[in-house]
């Protein structure tokens, strides 16, 4: 069976930019797959790219098996009922003037189904994501954050899509309210068969909900796998130093404590070889050269010295 989502070799340029430089992942049925990195590296743009909300230049996106990359807005349009965007900022995302019962059911206006109940839908949708009937005749404004996310994703499901796209989706958001959260999306996915791509800097949302996660440098991935291998025994340097940098839920587990140096370089003139060698801790002069993909038992990673990290972990 075909994966649901296949992305590959895909690059994005915003002017003199390259802001992708090949990123390929797939994402099966019914499977969250998260996307890491820092601010920069290109999380955001993978999935607007998806949406059709930015342009890629080249590479392949196909959904379902049928090409996407590239389609004109009339071609994409009856597809946008089975991809779902939910956006970073909670409120912010949410138009000030509609009350939630017109946010949650505009996808059906877009759409031009006129046949729905509105008020009925609405009230499916808010029961949902666990808000009061109630809520229908709130403004975002009265909304806390939390709640404004569970709207959020009230809208998300409206057309019953079959795979959402979420921007930092507990960004902003109080712990407690993060875990409720998270607990919701594991539940929604369980309950309507979703498939998830998740982007975010919050490993500990990672490694709640991804079945699957990919390590995003300078718009390349540099290791990618299932989550509990890649959190068990990560290969790569970049890796290692944002999971050593995570609060440990495990008192017993140990994880050896590896700084970044300094800040990801510009994009516009980006480093020659490995492009994280001028800010690893265990780059030798092999680093020069360019590392190339290599796979292990579904365990992808670009670097030149892997075993090195292994080792320390």
């Amino acid at each position: 069976m075909s994966p649901i989502l296949e992305v590959k070799d895909l690059k994005t340029n915003f002017g003199p930019v390259n802001v992708l430089a090949g990123v390929s992942f797939n994402v099966e049925a019914g499977q969250t797959y998260a996307m890491v990195g820092e601010s920069g590296s290109g999380k955001t743009t993978v999935i607007r790219a998806i949406a059709g909300l930015a342009p890629a230049q080249s590479g392949s996106v196909k959904f379902m098996g049928q090409e996407i990359r590239g389609i004109s807005e009339r071609a994409f349009r009856p597809l946008r009922k089975d991809i779902a965007m939910m956006f970073q900022d909670p409120v912010g995302s949410l138009s000030p003037r509609l009350t939630i019962r017109n946010l949650i059911t505009e996808p059906y206006r877009i759409q031009g189904m006129k046949d729905r109940d509105l008020d009925a839908e609405a009230k499916r949708l808010l029961e949902l994501v666990n808000l009061p009937s109630h809520f229908a005749d709130r403004y975002p404004y009265q909304l806390s954050g939390g709640q404004a996310r569970r709207v959020g994703v009230a809208r998300a499901l409206a057309l019953e899509p079959k795979l959402i796209l979420a921007d930092e989706p507990t960004a902003g958001l109080d712990v407690s309210v993060q875990g409720e959260l998270l607990n919701l999306l594991n539940d929604l996915r369980e309950r309507l068969g979703l498939s998830m791509v998740i982007i975010t800097h919050n490993l500990n949302v990672v490694r709640h909900v991804a079945d699957r996660m990919g390590i995003l440098y300078l718009g390349r991935l540099v290791e990618e796998g299932p989550s509990e291998t890649v959190f068990a025994d990560p290969r790569h340097p970049y890796t290692h130093c944002l999971l050593s940098a995570n609060p440990e839920p495990d008192p017993d587990a140990r994880l050896e404590r590896i700084a970044l140096k300094g800040e990801p370089p510009s994009l516009i003139k980006r480093p020659s070889g490995c492009e994280f060698r001028e800010r690893c801790p265990m780059a030798s002069e092999v680093c020069t050269q360019v590392p190339q993909w290599e796979v292990e038992n579904g365990h992808g990673i670009r670097c030149l010295t892997p075993r090195i990290v292994g080792a320390a972990a």
